[in-house]
Order: C-alpha cells, then sequence, then structure tokens
C-alpha cells in the first residue's frame, strides 16, 4: 500500500487514545495542570465511574483570556518554549496534549480567570472545535467539566471495567496526588458523596491518615535521607504492616508519580529478611534529583521516566529504607526456645475434622518451630506447618461456603477499620460475598466501618490487617468462582498456625491426618509445596551407604 500522511482528524484520535485510556487519566491530567497552575486547592467530582461526568476545579493562576482557545490546540503549553527545556522539565504537565485530547473525546467546558483579568472566560469544546466562548465571573482560578466522554467511541467504551471499578481508579490517582502534595487541600465527591477531604497543612502524615486511616498513619516510619545530588523523603510501613501486592508501593520523582520497576526492587530489597515471601511494605517515597538527571518525555502518559544513572537512584532508595527500618527495629529477635509454649487454637480438633488421628506418617519432632518432621513409608518427611494448615483450611472454607454453613463468630467488641477510598470501593463491590464467608463489616461514617463477625476458623489477633490484605487481593476481580477462591485463600492464611510457632506432637499428628484428607495435600492454596521427601535411598546415598 502507498505511504500517505494521516488526516489532521486521524492524528488526533490517537494522540487522544495515547493520554486517555480512561477516565482516570482524565482526572489525572486535570490535577496535574490544577498543581502547575500553583493551586492550593483542588476539588475533584466524578459520576459514572468518571464516563458521565468529570469535574476537576482550582484556585490556581487561571489562564488568561487570550490564551483559552489556545490551551486547545495540540501543542500547545505554557511549560516548554525551546528545545533546551525538554531536558530540564520541572513540571508535571508539558507536552501541550492534555486538553485537545480531552475535547477530542468528550464535551469539555472550561471556566477560567488569570489574576490580572476583569472577568472569567468560559469556553465549551466538542469534538475538538470550539462551540461556545463567553465571559462568565468567577474567582481566579480554573474549573474544567469533561462530560460524555468517550460517548462516540463505543469500541474504546468496551474495554472499560464497570463504574465501581472505574470509580477506583480515580480514587487512586486522587489519593496518589493528594499523598505527593499534602500542602494542597483535596477534596473529592464520588457519585455525589465526599470520599476524602485533606487539610493541606503540609504533613504528610495528615494525609496518610486521611486516605489510609489514622491507625496505620500513627504507625508509618518517616525516612529522609540526603545523598548529593538526591534527596529521599517519605514514609515507610514497619514490617508488622505487610500487603499481599506490590500496589502500595507509592514513587514520586520531583513530585511526580510513576511506575519504577527500579525503585519498587530496591524498596523489597531493604525490606529483605524482615517480611515474608509474597508479603510487601506500604511506601511513599518522594525522590528529588537535577530535571537533567531524569527523562520524564518516555510515556504519552508521562507515568514512567528514565534515570540517567539507574544505580545512583536504586541505592540511594535502598539505603534510606534500610536505614529507616534499622533505627526503628532494634529489638532482639526472640528465639524459638525462648517461648513458652501456647497451643494454638487454629488447629482443627478431630472431631470437626471427622476423622480419626490415624496418620501414615510417624511424626518424629518439629523443626526450626517450623517444619514437622515424619518418617514416612520411604524416608523423611518434611512438611512445612503453615502450608500444610493453608491447604486444611482453605478446602475446609470452600466446603463450608458451597453448604451454606459458614460458622461465623460475632465479635464482643466491633474492630473499628478505616478504609482508602479504593479499599472503600473494593468492599462495596463485595460486601454480600464477604458476608457469605461470615465477614461483616457495618458502615461507620464515612469510609469507615465496624467489623461485627469473622468466620470461626479466624483467629486472627490483627483482624483490621486481616481485612486490608484481603480486600487488596479482591483487586480487579470479577469471576465468582476465582473471587470466592481468593477469599478463602485469604482467610486461610489468616487463620493458618504461623511459622516459627511450637507444637505439641498431638497438634503435629493431627494437622498431617487432616492434611491427608485434603483434595490436594501436596501444595498450598497460593501453590507452594507443603512437604517435601528424603527418599531412604537418597539418604542413603549421602551418607555413603550404596556400594
Amino acid at each position: 500500500m502507498p505511504i500517505k500522511v494521516l488526516p489532521r482528524e486521524v492524528i488526533s484520535k490517537i494522540a487522544a487514545g495515547e493520554v486517555i485510556e480512561r477516565p482516570a487519566s482524565v482526572v489525572k491530567e486535570l490535577i496535574e495542570n490544577s498543581l502547575d497552575a500553583g493551586a492550593t486547592q483542588i476539588w475533584i467530582e466524578a459520576q459514572g465511574g468518571g464516563l458521565k461526568f468529570i469535574k476537576v476545579a482550582d484556585n490556581g493562576s487561571g489562564i488568561p483570556a487570550a490564551d483559552v482557545e489556545i490551551a486547545f490546540q495540540r501543542y500547545a503549553t505554557s511549560k516548554v518554549s525551546k528545545l533546551d527545556d525538554l531536558g530540564k522539565i520541572s513540571t508535571l504537565g508539558f507536552r501541550g496534549e492534555a486538553l485537545p485530547s480531552i475535547a477530542t473525546v468528550a464535551q469539555v467546558e472550561m471556566l477560567t480567570k488569570a489574576e490580572h483579568d476583569d472577568t472569567g472566560t468560559l469556553i465549551l469544546v466538542e469534538n475538538g472545535h470550539t462551540s461556545r466562548k463567553e465571559k462568565q465571573s468567577r474567582p481566579r482560578g480554573t474549573s474544567v467539566t469533561v462530560r460524555y466522554l468517550f460517548r462516540d467511541f463505543p469500541a474504546r467504551l468496551k474495554f472499560l471495567k464497570s463504574t465501581t471499578t472505574e470509580n477506583g481508579h480515580i480514587a487512586d490517582v486522587v489519593s496518589h496526588y493528594a499523598m505527593a502534595f499534602p500542602e494542597v487541600k483535596f477534596h473529592f465527591v464520588l457519585e455525589g458523596r465526599q470520599v476524602l477531604s485533606t487539610s493541606g497543612n503540609g504533613d504528610l502524615r495528615d494525609a496518610v491518615a486521611a486516605i489510609y486511616g489514622l491507625y496505620l498513619a500513627r504507625q508509618m516510619i518517616e525516612i529522609r535521607e540526603s545523598d548529593e545530588p538526591l534527596l529521599v523523603f517519605g514514609m515507610i510501613s514497619p514490617p508488622s504492616i505487610a500487603r499481599s501486592s506490590r500496589s502500595y508501593l507509592d514513587f514520586f520523582v520531583n513530585r511526580r508519580w510513576i511506575r519504577s520497576n527500579i525503585l519498587a526492587r530496591a524498596v523489597e530489597e531493604a525490606y529483605h529478611s524482615w517480611l515474608l515471601p509474597g508479603k510487601y511494605p506500604i511506601a511513599i517515597l518522594n525522590l528529588n534529583l537535577p530535571a537533567q538527571e531524569i527523562d520524564v518525555n518516555v510515556h504519552p502518559a508521562k507515568t514512567e521516566i528514565q534515570f540517567r544513572n539507574n544505580q545512583l537512584v536504586f541505592t540511594a532508595i535502598r539505603k534510606s529504607v534500610h536505614k529507616g527500618l534499622e533505627a526503628i527495629i532494634s529489638a532482639p529477635k526472640i528465639k524459638p526456645a525462648d517461648i513458652q509454649f501456647n497451643p494454638p487454637s487454629t488447629l482443627l480438633p478431630a472431631s470437626q475434622s471427622g476423622i480419626s488421628n490415624t496418620a501414615v506418617f510417624r511424626v518424629i519432632g518439629q523443626l526450626s518451630s517450623t517444619y514437622i518432621m515424619a518418617e514416612g513409608t520411604d524416608g523423611l518427611i518434611l512438611i512445612d506447618q503453615h502450608a500444610a494448615h493453608e491447604r486444611v483450611l482453605f478446602e475446609k472454607i470452600l466446603e463450608q461456603n458451597a453448604q451454606q454453613k459458614i460458622e461465623v463468630q460475632g465479635l464482643l467488641e466491633p474492630v473499628y477499620i478505616e478504609l482508602d477510598p479504593k479499599r472503600d470501593e473494593i468492599l462495596k463491590i463485595h460486601s454480600q460475598t464477604l458476608e457469605q464467608f461470615g465477614i461483616k463489616l457495618e458502615p461507620f461514617g464515612t469510609r469507615c466501618y465496624l467489623l461485627r463477625a469473622v468466620p470461626a476458623l479466624m483467629k486472627e489477633t490483627n483482624l483490621a490487617e486481616a481485612v486490608y490484605n484481603l480486600l487488596d487481593s479482591l483487586s480487579g476481580e470479577t469471576e465468582l468462582k476465582q473471587l470466592k477462591d481468593r477469599i478463602a485463600i485469604s482467610v486461610a492464611c489468616h487463620s493458618a498456625v504461623k511459622a516459627g510457632e511450637p507444637l505439641s506432637m498431638e497438634e503435629m499428628r493431627e494437622l498431617i491426618a487432616q492434611l491427608e484428607q485434603t483434595i490436594q495435600p501436596q501444595t498450598c492454596p497460593h501453590g507452594r509445596p507443603t512437604m517435601l521427601h528424603l527418599s531412604s535411598r537418597q539418604l542413603e546415598r549421602e551418607f555413603g551407604r550404596l556400594r
């Protein structure tokens, strides 16, 4: 086929697709424009998952009346004027594509007033063209209202998720920028209800409290390390607070929210040996460095950047996080031998399991209070007590759910739980399914709940953390069977006997007997092996007994 230049209309739609992936992309671009305009207060409102209505208003510098129409032209920007500027970008938005891209896929109304203008200017842009422009009063600042997003783009609508899922993405964006700019007041209204309001007093801990709750905010560890030309500052969670995914690792480079595998690996390495496999910390980390040390122009949505010196950045993050942990965690670890035996009550008694204590394996003892040593018909068996108990409880929970016979334990004292906007949306989607598993959360204010009941098997001492991890595990899941599996996995994990927990001989025998009755005794619900087998022949070979 012959090569030809694409029509301008097609080019603009391609550009819009690069910048505006979903409603949350619109919110992100508009918030960045407000921040670049020096706003100290930003109001965000969304309806219908952002497809019906999005509004972002601020008290920033505003746009002069003469420049309002120009702002909707591609590559029109006040942030870059010459080629050299691209090597030292210091603003969040700079490509001049946000407003024209949004106007290509939605109806956009903007009301703005610059400080020296007598009155504000209202402009309505549809299908990339101005349909109305008039004078209208307002204080200094800008408000942008976006309606009917992707209405004329059914192919794009097809790839979007449910209203609640899209709302969750929007809440995620707002939450991140509220943490990146604690000195800015953020007011966020979703589907007509206020879900977030920050003080804007500049205290990161207060911003974290508004998003994640006061309980977590009080325990976060502050870090601040300067190693020219880098400055690392922010907050990290103590090892006692962990999550089941990396989604709570938040990075800001020169105040820009980014995704970075390099920074994530640096944090995970700093926590090495402090967290169990599959567990991740909460981190809100800012990295300040000279603008010429980074390239922010590698992704249309500006969510990925390149560092001039990856190793320097990696080392700085790892060192800062590790130093913060060492300053807090100074108490010596308790050795298993120092622990007074307290039989765990999470093991199912034989009467509940419906089997007698007739294991094929002969229990020999316990290694490191973590592995059960047993003699089998052919050699030595090492059983991971936590993984084994997870398998037993996982199948037990699913069986009870299938028979609608989940044993529920009401709490004498309800547990107060605060949820961030993202988790709050997840709970609203799946609250009925959670109740089917015996987890009952009662609304108690904006994004606040009282945990009234849990499955009887669940003996987790920190029930709030268990609920947080459970909700994290449900993020993005829509298929019912997978949803139930994830709930059962999470409940089983938080209810199973832990590594490092001493067991009596009778408890070890009972656990092995219960494991033998499961459908899939070889692995835990996460897929890890529950046992290792050293055959008699292997032992003879290692000890040189084979000739």
